[in-house]
């Protein structure tokens, strides 16, 4: 047997997120069709997480056991003869038995790209969020800075259906849920024509990233001052933040173990 280790990388704005879905295309059925078409085996490859509808990845990680002998450099171009465009695999590594894309994961880097210029160009426009109202950039620069740290993030978590059903399948006492995360670094920065958000932390809640956009844009509006994101953290009350940010904007830039 071997465990294989795949970087992932795909345009999301065709797919209904990552999950596999009865009747819906999605990354991780796209992607177990490719392997079996390589292998000849039935696999579900499992991604460090899953991404929603609309969202982007350049570095999502992936392993499925497979008791194929196809050399790994092979692997990489049959894969990619066989996926659809909007999905490569840029490397295939062999890792330990033990090792699990997910449950390994140490940090992940998550990137949201908002666009401030007047019109936005038709080749952008499923990759970014256009956004070219007037906005207190400084403002949230600062209101991101406050979520750095640990903190219990419920204001800015959606409910996840595949947490709940675990929940009311193995009871409270074997299931308990945490929305506490530790966030490394937060910050906006302007690039060009684009105001770019970065968060690395130490695992995220369902929409976690596109909430918290959503919140620094009512900073930015004013409709919110920067010190209220401390406010809406001990509230622990998704009605206190802003509204969800666009699926378009956000990606997965990288995993690290």
């Amino acid at each position: 047997m071997r465990n294989l280790k795949l970087t992932l990388a795909y345009d999301g704005s065709d797919f209904a997120g990552w999950q596999v879905q009865p009747d819906a295309t999605t990354v991780q059925g796209t992607l177990a069709s490719a392997i079996g078409r390589v292998t000849g085996e039935k696999v579900l490859p499992q991604g460090s997480g899953r991404t929603d509808a609309g969202v982007h990845a350049l570095g999502q990680v992936v392993t499925f056991v497979t008791e194929s002998s196809v050399p790994t450099v092979n692997i990489v171009k049959a894969l990619n003869d066989v996926l659809p465009v909007s999905v490569r695999v840029l490397e295939v590594e062999e890792a330990a038995l033990d090792f699990h894309a997910r449950k390994s994961a140490r940090a992940k880097t998550y990137r949201y790209r908002i666009y401030r210029a007047g019109i936005c160009p038709p080749f952008l426009a499923r990759y970014v969020w256009h956004y070219p109202f007037p906005l207190d950039e400084p403002a949230m620069a600062h209101a991101a800075e406050l979520v750095e740290g640990e903190h219990d993030f419920s204001s800015f978590a959606a409910v996840d259906p595949e947490r709940v059903r675990a929940f009311n399948h193995e009871g409270p006492c074997k299931f308990e849920i945490s929305n506490i995360r530790r966030i490394f670094s937060s910050n906006w920065q302007r690039q060009g024509d684009e105001f770019v958000y970065m968060v690395k932390g130490s695992g995220f809640l369902h929409h976690m990233v596109r909430n918290l956009v959503g919140t620094f844009i009512l900073v930015g509006k004013g409709t919110l001052q920067a010190e209220d994101v401390t406010r809406i953290l001990q509230a622990r009350d998704r009605s206190a933040a802003g509204a969800t940010a666009p699926a378009s904007g956000l990606y997965l830039v990288g995993v690290e173990y």
